[in-house]
């Protein structure tokens, strides 16, 4: 069955933690979590320090994130997510949630996966993508506001014409759109019980987005946003690119990279240092 729901976090740890963290979410919490029977998928990117340099967004919080974590939903949902937060409940009893000492999460929410995209040259399906290895994603976290008269101009825009631009750029696998759960009124999140403290709680009192484009990418994150920039100098002089500025806000743009097995060192050392002096 085709997953219907996504939960994605932003994660920022404490200094000094980031092994103790990679050790416990991938070799613990992860492979504890994919056993669940809803949950199709989940995986997990790092944002060091040269993708820090390359993000851009309005939101502020957003901006220290070190993680990007995702799983993917089955039906029924009420029982997945039973599920999804009665381990972390257990987790915690077993004494094997250490994280609740380290970790700030500036963004966590639920999304319902729109469309997918495949480059024809990957050969997978779109429902595919995120099994499939990565280099790097990058993210793009945005509001949207649905009551302009442009909006349904930008999101065809975006649907006929830019993902379909993107996926011929080099390095670009594919994309999958998102749309924030509370748009469509989950009928599961009605007298729900305590699994749904995330979502509650990440909108009572920091910006959650509307909307979210995951681009999946075979290549360095740096080569693949320059040539995407390279590119669109040509669709600009043909009249493919908008301005959606007026209807859609860019609260956050980072690549993340793929998080390599007992490969947990991008902050330690002289990564640690650049962190430093870019202000954390």
């Amino acid at each position: 069955m085709r997953p219907t729901r996504c939960y994605f976090s932003l994660s920022e740890i404490a200094t000094g933690h980031h092994r103790d963290h990679n050790e416990w979410h991938q070799l613990d919490h992860r492979p504890e979590n994919l056993l669940i029977p809803g949950i199709a998928w989940g995986d997990r990117w790092v944002r060091p320090p040269d993708c820090r340099a390359l993000s851009s967004g309005t939101a502020d919080a957003y901006m220290n994130a070190h993680y990007a974590i995702m799983y993917w939903f089955r039906e029924p949902m009420r029982e997945t997510l039973d599920d999804f937060f009665a381990l972390s409940e257990r987790s915690f009893a077993w004494g094997r949630s250490p994280q609740v000492g380290w970790t700030k999460r500036p963004m966590r929410g639920f999304f319902v996966p729109i469309k997918g995209y495949a480059a024809p040259r990957v050969r997978v399906s779109a429902d595919a993508l995120p099994f499939r290895p990565v280099k790097a994603i990058l993210v793009t976290q945005t509001r949207l506001d649905h009551a302009h008269r442009d909006a349904q101009k930008v999101l065809a825009w975006q649907d006929e014409i830019r993902l379909p631009d993107l996926l011929q750029t080099r390095g670009v696998a594919g994309a999958w759109t998102f749309g924030d759960d509370a748009l469509f009124q989950p009928p599961w999140e009605e007298g729900g019980p305590g699994w749904s403290f995330a979502d509650r709680n990440s909108r009572s009192g920091l910006p959650v987005p509307n909307r979210m484009r995951i681009l999946y990418l075979d290549e360095e994150p740096a080569d693949v946003l320059a040539a995407i920039e390279e590119d669109d100098r040509a669709r600009r002089r043909a009249g493919r690119l908008i301005d959606a500025s007026a209807v859609e806000e860019v609260m956050f743009e980072s690549p993340f990279r793929a998080v390599v097995p007992w490969e947990w060192d991008w902050f330690d050392g002289d990564a640690a240092k650049g962190e430093a002096r870019s202000g954390r």
